[in-house]
């Protein structure tokens, strides 16, 4: 059994989700994207991607968080994590928004 130290580890999820990005950037449309997200994906996990996504066009507006809630039945904790990716994580959901024509401010 190969033993791999943290470094390795690392460097291997790195790579990982260097090649899982590029292969979601040759899909050629939103169905092909659907279908490979619903083959990798269980249905918890999709369904936990649609809900944090559902939040990030909201927040970008300036609804409040429980007016979120009531609008999504997302959960306050999820909505406020989104929140802090959105203000400060490494610029996807604002790339996204960006790209869809969302971005307000």
């Amino acid at each position: 059994m190969k033993r791999r130290t943290a470094t390795t580890v690392e460097a291997y999820a790195e790579d990982s989700l260097a090649e899982l990005a590029a292969t979601l950037s040759a899909l050629r449309s939103p169905e092909q994207v659907r279908a490979f997200l619903e083959d990798l994906c269980t249905p918890a996990e999709l369904e936990a991607m649609s809900d944090r996504w559902r939040v990030v066009p909201l927040l970008e507006e300036g609804v409040p968080y429980r007016e979120i809630h009531d609008r999504t039945q997302v959960s306050v904790t999820t909505i406020g994590r989104v929140a802090r990716v959105l203000e400060r994580g490494a610029g996807g959901y604002a790339a996204a928004l960006h790209r869809r024509g969302l971005r307000h401010r």
